[in-house]
């Protein structure tokens, strides 16, 4: 499992609300020849879906909800128990596995504690190929056009093939026999893994997807607590709305002392705190589809940002940074450049290279916090439901099993005996216990554990940390006040192919890119509504069309 787990890129893309960073997808290729099997709009049948039933075998200090909100915990189990029998790929020949990552490269097998012990309880040898997350939609492109599927593989966050459904159908396997329903029982921490991840799985009336499981919500970034308090705001609800947000930026930035209120760009938060729709509203009397960039609740979260960046609340030249150049503007934060920034919440509590870790390693003065919406008309968005998902090459029934053994493996829930191989490695080597019992990993520890089994799959997410409880406590209490908040994606009950296809890739894009030209002042305002009519004329139009097809032919499944 990565330790390091920034900002979902799809979000960024998909939503267009990202933070003014240029992301380039890779080239759509398109699949399967003349793409004879073609995706089709329709409403998804929710009984493929694998009959979950949510458990977590350690007892929480701060209990989660079934409406989302995860489980907290203090301290870690001294004797982890096994949540996986025997050894899934016993006889097994290689597996080939593919993803990407956002950390530095983990230790090889041959010095990597970590990865031969997963390994010897696995039974098997897996090889992976981790590519770096830039890089991976390209990666990806050349491996389909080469024909050269790996035997499970993690579908870009950005980019992919035109025609997904039909590239689904000729390449991958239909999960549902073998997860759909009671099946999912025979591997029971995927069982575990929450009916919302699995819906992003499913295309038409089959399930292809393996979730890589997150929190539901991405959450709205960090900001530093002690800041915001030297200007006053001791409790985030005393910014009422997102004029009181602008006001507040002005206050913390202060070039003289190189602070700004932004590093990079806040229109994500913007836009949950105006209420605006993740990428897409439905009308649920008419089936009507609306876009995000349509409402008036966008447009105003775009102004807003625009105002912050004219009125220099922004860090110089953040708002332009790449993708690849993530961690250049998260160290700035970190490095107390910055009162908020924005980023996913699984970043938060990440051993060592987190916020909490991290800063904390900096300046224990730093009291760095999750940011939520902020206002009467705050929502929060479903866009950390997963990751993405895994998809397994066609292949023989024993040799599906045996691959689904392997993430059912890797999705192992906190504290087991999996979880701890993955996330810490080996005791005494990859990691040595602190007064209270914790997992603190060691320099060869922090190599060891880079290997990113958990971009393949991953268990219902826990939160912890091994240095604070009062930030277990801080990310659950904005949980337990996000959750409830949750806006509904009707869109996601829906196939749209055009949308399964470029929502995150070409349309994302030119989304992205122009709300990035009129953030920064090189277009202005006035040049909106040409970016809204290009967006639409360009693909989204086709996809409303889509789904309001799918909204007609019946609800789903």
């Amino acid at each position: 499992m990565s330790r390091s787990t920034p900002i979902n890129r799809r979000t960024l893309l998909r939503t267009s609300l990202g933070l003014g960073i240029g992301l380039a997808a890779a080239p759509l290729l398109t699949a399967c020849g003349d793409g004879a099997v073609a995706g089709k709009s329709a409403a998804k049948n929710r009984s493929a879906l694998p009959a979950t039933a949510l458990a977590n075998g350690v007892r929480p200090d701060l209990p989660g909800t079934a409406a989302g909100v995860p489980h907290g915990f203090y301290s870690y189990p001294k004797s982890p128990v096994r949540s996986v029998q025997g050894s899934p790929l016993k006889g097994a020949r290689p597996v080939r596995a593919m993803t990407e990552t956002f950390a530095p490269p983990g230790a090889a097998r041959d010095r990597n504690a970590a990865w031969q012990a997963i390994e010897k309880r696995l039974g098997g040898t897996v090889d992976i190929t981790a590519v770096a997350a830039d890089d991976y939609p390209a990666k990806f492109s050349t491996m389909v056009a080469g024909g050269d599927l790996a035997d499970v593989f993690m579908y870009p966050e950005t980019g992919g093939v035109d025609q997904k459904a039909a590239f689904l159908a000729a390449t991958c396997v239909d999960l549902t026999p073998f997860l759909g329903g009671d099946a999912v029982k025979a591997y029971p921490n995927l069982a575990a893994v929450p009916a919302t991840a699995w819906q992003q799985g499913l295309y038409g009336d089959k399930l292809y997807g393996v979730p890589i499981t997150r929190w539901g919500t991405a959450g709205a970034g960090f900001y530093r607590h002690d800041l915001f308090q030297r200007v006053g705001v001791d409790s985030l609800d005393q910014i009422t709305d997102l004029e009181r947000f602008f006001e507040v930026c002005k206050e913390l930035t202060r070039p003289k002392q190189q602070q700004y209120a932004v590093v990079a760009g806040a229109t994500t938060m913007l836009a949950m705190s105006a209420g605006a729709p993740y990428a897409w509203a439905m009308d649920r009397k008419t089936g009507k589809f609306t876009a995000d960039v349509e409402t008036d609740e966008y447009r105003s979260a775009v102004e807003t940002a625009a105002r912050l960046y004219k009125a220099g609340c922004y860090y110089p030249g953040t708002l332009a940074m790449s993708g690849a150049q993530k961690a250049q503007y998260t160290d700035l934060f970190k490095n107390g450049r910055g009162a908020y920034v924005f980023d996913g919440i699984p970043a938060y509590l990440q051993p060592s290279t987190g916020y909490v870790d991290s800063m904390a390693a900096i300046d224990k003065s730093f009291d760095v916090r999750p940011f939520e919406p902020v206002g009467a008309k705050a929502v929060s968005w479903t866009n950390n439901a997963t990751l993405s998902q895994s998809y397994l090459k066609k292949a023989p029934k024993e040799r599906v099993e045996q691959i689904l053994g392997l993430l059912d493996f890797i999705a192992a829930p906190f504290g087991t005996e999996e979880y701890t191989l993955i996330t810490y490695g080996v005791e005494g080597t990859d990691f040595r216990r602190d007064a209270q019992g914790n997992p603190v990993l060691t320099e060869r520890g922090s190599q060891d554990v880079a290997v990113p089994w958990g971009k393949l799959a991953s268990g219902t997410p826990a939160l912890f940390s091994t240095t604070s409880a009062d930030a277990v406590r801080h990310v659950h209490e904005a949980y337990r006040r996000m959750i409830p908040k949750l806006v509904r994606a009707d869109f996601l009950d829906y196939t749209s192919p055009t949308w399964d296809s470029r929502g995150s890739g070409s349309l994302g894009t030119l989304k992205s890119d122009g709300l990035k030209d009129i953030v920064s002042g090189r277009t202005s305002m006035k040049e909106y509504d040409a970016l809204v009519r290009d967006y639409l004329a360009k693909g989204a139009e086709k996809c409303r069309a889509e789904f309001e097809e799918a909204a007609q032919k019946g609800a789903g499944r």
